[in-house]
């Protein structure tokens, strides 16, 4: 064999195994105590969505000043962020105070995201038949 088909092939066998790797990524959102519910929504979703592509996600509050004094407030905040996307992630490490920040990161969780879209088709589907249901009689009544 020479060193030429050996050098092609050692280069196929690479590129097959980076193929079949995944590349998980941490991706960081950060919240502070006193956000409103417009921003928290708007973070919230970017959050889901990095969960959906399968990114594990840090959510970092940060505090100032004596906001220090009201550790139950992000404790709050970041509960609703993992009640929020609980159906495309699961909570990988609780909250935890580290200096001026409390964090927590969030996983991608496969079958709460399957369980879910299978839900949300059955939903989909219930409402296309109820909607073919109401256009039929009103059909049948223009006759």
């Amino acid at each position: 064999m020479d060193y030429g088909k050996f050098k092609y092939e050692a280069d196929q066998r690479a590129k097959e195994s980076r193929k079949k790797s995944s590349n998980l990524t941490v991706k960081e959102m950060k919240y502070r105590p006193k956000i409103g519910p417009g921003d928290f929504d708007t973070k919230t979703r970017k959050v889901e969505k990095f969960l959906g592509e399968g990114h594990k996600v840090k959510v970092t509050i940060m505090f100032r000043g004596r906001e220090m004094q009201h550790p139950e407030l992000g404790r709050k905040i970041l509960e609703n962020v993992a009640d929020e996307v609980d159906h495309v992630g699961k909570v990988e490490f609780h909250p935890r105070q580290d200096g001026r920040n409390m964090v927590m990161v969030l996983a991608p969780d496969k079958q709460a995201q399957a369980r879910h879209e299978k839900e949300r088709r059955k939903a989909e589907a219930a409402a296309n038949a109820a909607t073919v249901e109401a256009v039929a009689p009103a059909a049948d009544e223009e006759e």
